[in-house]
């Protein structure tokens, strides 16, 4: 008899009570759209991590920069996990547009 073993990965939010399971073998991380944090696509974290996710709203002058809005239309600069052993930080790089001349 042979036993076929499959990881099992549980996932969830601290701030929407989301939970997933996924079943990759290599590490990897889960995103969701967070309903907690105004629609942002956000890290989930394993199931019976203690953190905290917060949004971090920009600082800094806009302009005409394409940046990323929450659902309540405020630029949100990056996410932060907190945890007993470190942080973690999702970027929300600002998009670039340009035009052509004709």
């Amino acid at each position: 008899m042979t036993a076929i073993l499959q990881a099992e990965h549980r996932w969830s939010c601290p701030n929407c009570m989301t939970t997933d399971v996924t079943h990759e073998v290599h590490p990897h991380s889960r995103m969701h759209r967070c309903r907690g944090l105004g629609g942002l696509t956000v890290p989930m974290v394993p199931d019976g991590t203690v953190c905290k996710v917060e949004a971090i709203e920009r600082a800094d002058y806009i302009g005409k920069e394409l940046v990323q809005l929450d659902a309540y239309n405020r630029p949100i600069m990056s996410v932060v996990t907190t945890r007993d052993n470190g942080q973690d930080c999702t970027v929300y790089a600002p998009t670039a547009k340009g035009e052509v001349e004709r």
